[in-house]
């Protein structure tokens, strides 16, 4: 549905019904309702299931008016010679999505390297180079969301172009900026977890608990099987 520009130029009758009241001098009487158009032209392509909201504002003093108020419920977009659909879904929901798939996804590797280390399930699970490419390329799709022009500068605020704490909290304001951290812990902290499975598969280690660390304290995980390998190195010879 489209609106021409004479609209303005028209001369337009408004008939009021206030119930048997009288309108004073100064009394504005504000009219208003809504029209909806299946689809419109908008810079080349269709913009679809958008409401406009029409108010007419008549004084006494003042005449009357016409206001155009779009109102856009849902707004979708798509090419008109091509059939390419984009939907819009905000950051927040789709950094809380993400945050839980990446958690989910590395779950059955620890709980295969824990609870069973030497089955050859577990074996040929660990060996296995998928999740670490599916949660790269989540990764860097994350990180190609979150990045704006100031990301440079905020990871190099110092004058030593080194990385200052307050410039780092700053950057890490922004959901997506957590959530893809989130994934780059998850990638990297599993890598480390098989790397401590298979030099205990290959010595004949404990790494249990070093796995467990390794999920969400990986450094004490990597520490403790540091230290179990020399404890069982050093009985060994004794």
């Amino acid at each position: 549905m489209g609106f021409s520009s004479r609209l303005c130029h028209s001369p337009i009758s408004l008939k009021i019904d206030l119930l048997g009241q009288s309108i004073g001098p100064w009394r504005d009487v504000r009219t208003g309702f809504s029209l909806r158009s299946n689809g419109s032209e908008l810079c080349g392509q269709r913009v679809a299931r958008v409401g406009v909201d029409l108010h007419c504002e008549w004084s006494f003093i003042g005449g009357s008016r016409v206001i155009f108020k779009p109102k856009l419920a849902r707004c979708v977009l798509y090419q008109k010679s091509s059939g390419v659909y984009a939907s819009w879904l905000s950051s927040s929901q789709l950094a809380s999505s993400v945050f839980s798939l990446g958690t989910v996804a590395v779950l059955p590797f620890y709980t295969l390297m824990v609870l069973a280390p030497k089955a050859e399930l577990t074996k040929k699970s660990v060996e296995s180079n998928i999740p670490y490419i599916v949660l790269g390329l989540l990764y860097a799709y994350l990180l190609y969301l979150s990045w704006t022009p100031e990301t440079i500068s905020m990871i190099f605020a110092s004058k030593y172009l080194l990385p200052e704490l307050p410039s780092i909290a700053k950057m890490f304001s922004s959901e997506m900026t957590l959530a893809s951290a989130w994934i780059h812990l998850l990638v990297v902290d599993l890598f480390a977890a098989r790397q401590v499975y298979n030099d205990g598969q290959e010595n004949q280690i404990e790494t249990r608990h070093s796995v467990s660390f390794c999920l969400l304290f990986c450094p004490i995980g990597i520490l403790t099987h540091v230290i179990t390998k020399a404890v069982s190195k050093s009985s060994r010879t004794s």
